[in-house]
């Protein structure tokens, strides 16, 4: 079997991987669940690869990503459950429907009028859905009420903004960015008392109180907080690549150096990337 830029060959692969008497004994096996963590790891690979800028990975990781897409697809379709043909149509239909001011006739004609009809449009989508599952006697929506529609699945730094997006809809919002950094420093106080209580689950929530109120802030100012903290730790990498190479330079290692010898190094490193001006 060779390669080729036709879907198709990658699902035939998929299919020889999963031959009970032929294929892969890895690939025989695996189940929604094994390969869940695997579709979710290479979402981020790929995240990595655009914040990286590295055209050649993002290539490869696209691939890999869609792979998870085709490895899911096959297992759902010999279970009877649904093919990867029903996948790219379902998908199709969506966007087709998403965007009548492209593919019939709307008058949004302005990003705000287009993210509006395209929330009009998921929430009929969502009412059929229901309906569907009550015509075949699934369980219903287990995520009720307004906030119901907010995934649990997503990261915790985006369910947390997702849910301050859906709030404000109906009003629940701060009117600006300042207030929210005086509760900024009202959750640092009680984090404080917290920890000099030493009491760890009071910490763990105090600290999830004041991780939620960074992202609020972050939402207001236009700083999408899973991709600001995505830049910190580049930097934090690239600064104590600095330290590490600064100290084998000199003929030291890590695990020798002192703390002030590493926050020496990490201040050079600061200064040399600090932006000037």
């Amino acid at each position: 079997m060779e390669a080729s830029t036709d879907i198709d060959r990658l699902l035939e692969i998929m299919a020889a991987l999963r031959q009970p008497e032929t294929g892969c004994p890895w690939d025989i096996v695996q189940t929604f669940e094994t390969i869940k963590p695997y579709t979710i790891e290479e979402a981020y690979e790929v995240a990595d690869a655009i914040e990286r800028k590295d055209p050649d990975d993002l290539c490869e990781e696209l691939g890999d990503l869609l792979l998870q897409v085709v490895f899911h697809a096959r297992i759902a379709e010999e279970e009877g459950l649904f093919s990867f043909g029903d996948v790219v149509e379902a998908i199709s239909r969506k966007m087709i429907r998403r965007h009548p001011h492209v593919f019939a006739r709307s008058d949004a004609d302005t990003p705000e009028a287009v993210k509006a009809q395209w929330d009009t449009i998921k929430q009929e989508e969502k009412a059929e859905r229901l309906a569907r599952r009550a015509a075949r006697g699934s369980a219903a929506d287990p995520d009720t009420g307004y906030l119901g529609s907010v995934q649990r699945s997503f990261p915790a730094l985006t369910e947390a903004l997702k849910l301050q997006e859906r709030a404000a809809k109906v009003g629940f919002d701060w009117s600006e960015a300042t207030p929210i950094l005086d509760k900024i420093e009202e959750e640092i106080g009680e984090l404080r008392e917290a920890l000099a209580e030493n009491k760890p689950d009071k910490v763990k929530d105090e600290l999830g109180d004041l991780i939620f109120a960074l992202v609020n802030i972050g939402r207001h100012v236009g700083a999408e907080p899973e991709q600001a903290l995505r830049g910190t730790n580049t930097k934090f990498r690239n600064r104590f690549r600095h330290i590490e190479t600064s100290l084998h330079a000199s003929g030291e290692t890590l695990e020798a150096a002192s703390l002030e010898r590493m926050e020496e190094l990490w201040q050079a490193a600061k200064s040399l990337t600090r932006p000037i001006g």
